[in-house]
């Protein structure tokens, strides 16, 4: 029989890499905190319509990636892609429309069919900020600086470059997108499959294919600087003051785009050199039509979101995970014994790994895997003298501890 595995594109948390997890996350929910932002987590799954309307109805993510499926009720659910669509339906349906400004942070997994890969994952994990209510270009330079920050906090920006890019306003882009067009018409019968879909329905997604041939023909294609209105060009203008401000560097895109009508002026994305094909580590922009979209009250937005499993594999600033004090008792009046001292240490906050089973060797090399600074050896002998044996996993020294004052012992 076969053995079960994982499906593909799943991997298991174990216990060193579910550490890393959760520290990365942390360290976006402290640091989110300090800026204002208070954690929401919304379900995994959703109605389909939450993304469909959302990321498009031609987007790749909602033609090929979601995974989607008709519940007992007949209604169609989708398991969650990406977060901030998720945040803002709950923002309608919560009604918090009165509550602005609002600053959410939120973690958890997602879910995308693609070909799974070096960063990229079908079931994979996030940490995301979304800022709702604040139109003015201060909230995106708010939420780059907050980015940047739990970035460095983990070690990994100094292996990432800020790319940045404006999207315009509504007329800049109605702008750009027609000169989009009537450029890549020129083109057309030169344009890989997939462009010439886009060509029409979705013009700017064009400028970040990754078709070698698609590559050739933008790189004559129109800037989006000549067709920024001087409100739109103000508004980048205080985008790139406010970072310079605050010291971040960063580089101009102007390939660097988002496909939906909803986006607006910021685009921003970190990127690395280290995780090959997969470049960026933490993206997100402005999208100040995304909740109108959804039926909800006209409400500007920015946000980003960023891939856990990438940052485990950049980030260096990992504190070491916690040493147990391995307790081995030999013999059940022993280990009656130290079960008393082992509960009493745990409400402590101390860990103990309990060894149950085997001979003294056998668990002294389970304490050696589970990473003990001590072990803690009681048998028949030790009962007798009312003392414990207490060894240094480290230097293997030992020393013998009256067992009254054992707990007092391993607690100092």
């Amino acid at each position: 029989m076969t053995a079960l595995q994982p499906v593909r594109g799943t991997r298991d948390l174990l216990p060193e890499d579910s550490w890393k997890h959760n520290h990365i996350v942390a360290a976006g929910r402290k640091l989110a905190a300090n800026y204002g932002y208070g954690e929401i987590a919304t379900p995994i799954f959703e109605q389909t319509e939450v993304f469909a309307r959302t990321l498009g109805d031609a987007s790749d993510i909602v033609t090929k990636e979601m995974y989607t499926f008709t519940d007992k009720g007949g209604d169609s659910i989708t398991l969650r892609p990406e977060g901030t669509a998720a945040v803002a339906r709950a923002f309608i349906s919560g009604k918090l429309n009165d509550q602005l400004p609002l600053k959410f942070f939120y973690h958890g997994p997602m879910f995308r069919y693609e070909r799974p890969q070096k960063g990229r994952l079908r079931q994979f994990h996030q940490i995301g900020v979304e800022l709702f209510g604040v139109a003015d270009p201060a909230a995106d330079v708010e939420v780059i600086a907050l980015g940047a920050q739990i970035l460095d906090r983990l070690g990994v920006l100094g292996w990432s470059k800020l790319e940045l890019n404006t999207l315009g306003d509504a007329e800049s882009r109605e702008a750009y997108r027609t000169a989009l067009v009537a450029y890549f018409e020129q083109h057309r019968d030169r344009l890989s499959e997939d462009s010439r879909g886009r060509l029409h329905r979705n013009p700017l997604r064009i400028l970040d294919s990754k078709d070698e041939g698609d590559r050739v023909i933008v790189a004559d294609a129109p800037r989006f600087a000549e067709y920024l209105t001087p409100k739109a060009a103000d508004f980048f203008g205080k985008v790139k003051e406010g970072l310079s401000d605050l010291g971040i560097a960063y580089h101009l895109n102007e390939r660097l785009v988002r496909g939906l009508d909803y986006y607006c002026h910021s685009a921003f994305e970190f990127t690395t050199d280290r995780l090959g094909a997969q470049s960026a580590v933490l993206a997100g922009g402005r999208y100040d039509g995304l909740i109108q979209q959804m039926s909800g009250p006209p409400t500007p937005g920015v946000g980003w979101a960023a891939g856990i499993e990438r940052l485990a594999m950049l980030a260096e600033n990992f504190p070491p995970m916690p040493r147990p004090i391995a307790f081995i008792p030999m013999g059940e009046p022993a280990e009656r014994k130290l079960r008393r001292v082992a509960f009493e240490l745990r409400a402590a906050g101390i860990p103990i790994d309990m060894g149950y089973s085997g001979n003294l060797k056998r668990r002294l090399n389970r304490a050696n895997r589970a990473h003990a600074r001590l072990a803690v050896i009681v048998g028949d002998d030790e009962l007798a003298a009312a003392q414990a044996t207490v060894r240094d996993m480290d230097s293997g020294e030992q020393q013998t501890v009256p067992l009254a004052e054992l707990a007092g012992h391993l607690a100092g």
